[in-house]
């Protein structure tokens, strides 16, 4: 298949807002597709490089070069050029990198140039995301829509599907079961503002509680047990612990969802990051697992004993789930049979805040009557966590790139100290809009006590911007003074109508997490 053809759909699907137009398009797309082609085009439609980031700067993508006058790149050979570029290091590899790109894009034609150089750069914002990509997969081949989606779900790559159903037709997705060995996508959830809404959108539910662990798949087939993350990756060999809990079950064939979480002796969670760094340590795995023993925590169970459960009510899934796994290794939960009902709304009111008492970061809602919607975040399951918002002070902001390119964008954030001087908790981009990008460079460019030119990479500024943010918790950091960081930050607005001496203290910010303050 031709770049430019490609070019062209992403474009006129970033210019359409209707689903049913991406579908057409993105069907008409695959059906010229040939199934070698499928694991660029994919990938290339979501805006990603199968090869993932490969270090070229704006600088270089945006070096001026002639473009072709005629499409002639294939999109497998644009594939191949770029796993060329991602695999040069060395001395002499940034001149070489260049060279290439600049060869590139003299064999592009300048619609292609353009897609080019948004794909490498990360800003294809055409929105062409897997799900509506599956639904012009059906439709191109003539599959049933949900056939395809299932098939997804279980092959836990839509790639995957699509070069066999090119190549084989509907009769492929036969081929496509739940299997225990092979992980699938997890379910997710919606959020909800509230337990009390949560419950009025589900009727009859569940209520459990949410750890801040890390999801984890696990598979048993005779004595041999597989662990993949949320993503799909196999962490096995990282976590023993996990391993040996999986076969004290009392069955030996079976796929469990759930969390790995690391506890205190007092049964409260330990900092995130203890957890998060465990999972993420490949080395001297028995020293780890003695400092940071992990535990399983199951909610759900996809298959026993070769039954597929995936299509049962989630009540019946539940069912299973006790027979097979004990209490101690299960979610806490609480039943709300009947919505109506004052007193069962008020022990879900409850539970949820004697989960956020005993450190946990909130409560998940779930339909009695919901099927098991893997890769999906379907309506039936509902979290609810608290939303904390913090008013602090910009000490400094990193110049953005790609469509930021030009505007102050990174924002250094920093909290009071008991003598006025700031301590910095973290960094964050996100939550800003075009408008609130212009007006804050512009602002920050008063505030500038350094350099502000694009070349100097971080600009520090007076402390004078206060903004307030929404963060999903705290974590211990080495990195920062005061020895904890920000999970997540996102800017909600510039507090233009706060002074600095109005911001949030580090001190009120460690009492709002006990626990977390090194």
């Amino acid at each position: 298949m031709l770049l430019s053809r490609l070019a062209r759909v992403s474009q006129e699907v970033a210019a359409t807002s209707a689903r049913s137009r991406k579908t057409a398009l993105l069907a008409e797309l695959f059906r010229d597709a040939e199934a070698a082609d499928v694991p660029v085009v994919i990938p290339y439609l979501a805006g990603r490089l199968p090869q993932g980031r490969l270090g070229i700067g704006w600088k270089t993508l945006g070096a001026p070069a002639p473009p072709a006058a005629e499409p002639a790149l294939t999109v497998r050979e644009v594939d191949a050029r770029l796993a060329e570029l991602g695999a040069l290091s060395g001395a002499g590899s940034q001149a070489e990198r260049a060279r290439l790109v600049g060869e590139l894009m003299g064999a592009a034609t300048e619609p292609e140039q353009r897609f080019l150089r948004a794909l490498i750069g990360g800003e294809v914002r055409q929105g062409a995301l897997d799900a509506v990509a599956a639904e012009g997969l059906a439709l191109a081949t003539g599959a049933p829509p949900a056939g395809v989606r299932r098939a997804v779900m279980l092959a836990g790559s839509l790639q995957t599907v699509a070069e066999r159903l090119l190549a084989e037709g509907p009769a492929a997705l036969e081929a496509f079961r739940l299997t225990v060995g092979r992980p699938v996508w997890p379910m997710l959830a919606h959020s909800a503002p509230s337990v009390a809404e949560a419950i009025d959108r589900l009727g009859g539910c569940v209520i459990e509680e949410k750890l801040d662990g890390i999801r984890v798949q696990v598979h048993r087939d005779g004595d041999e047990v597989r662990l993949y993350t949320r993503t799909l990756d196999e962490i096995t060999d990282r976590l023993p612990e996990i391993t040996r809990a999986a076969r004290e079950l009392r069955e030996d064939r079976f796929i469990l969802d759930g969390e790995v979480i690391a506890l205190g002796t007092d049964g409260r969670p330990r900092p995130f990051q203890e957890t998060a760094g465990r999972v993420g340590s490949r080395v001297d795995v028995a020293t780890a697992a003695q400092a940071v023993p992990l535990s399983p925590v199951f909610f759900d169970v996809l298959s026993v004993n070769g039954r597929d459960l995936l299509d049962l009510p989630f009540a019946d899934r539940h069912l299973e789930l006790a027979r097979l796994v004990p209490g101690p290794m299960r979610v806490r939960r609480l039943l709300v049979p009947d919505a109506a009902d004052g007193p069962a709304r008020a022990a879900a009111e409850r539970f949820g805040a004697d989960t956020l008492a005993r450190g946990h970061e909130g409560v998940v809602l779930k339909s009695l009557d919901a099927p098991y919607s893997a890769g999906r975040r379907g309506a039936s399951w509902l979290k609810v966590k608290p939303v904390h918002t913090l008013d602090l002070v910009v000490l400094a902001a990193e110049w953005g790139s790609g469509r930021r390119t030009g505007k102050l964008s990174n924002l250094h954030l920093g909290a009071r100290r008991p003598d006025g001087s700031f301590a910095m908790l973290g960094k964050t981009f996100k939550g800003l809009t075009d408008v609130m990008l212009a007006w804050q460079t512009e602002r920050l460019k008063e505030l500038a006590v350094g350099p502000v030119e694009e070349g100097v990479p971080v600009v520090t500024v007076r402390p004078e911007l206060v903004v307030e943010i929404a963060y999903d918790g705290l974590q211990r950091s080495t990195r920062y003074p005061a020895g904890v960081a920000l999970r997540f930050a996102r800017v909600l607005r510039h507090r233009e109508d706060k002074t600095p001496e109005q911001a949030d203290t580090v001190e009120t910010v460690l009492a709002a997490h006990p626990g977390v303050a090194p």
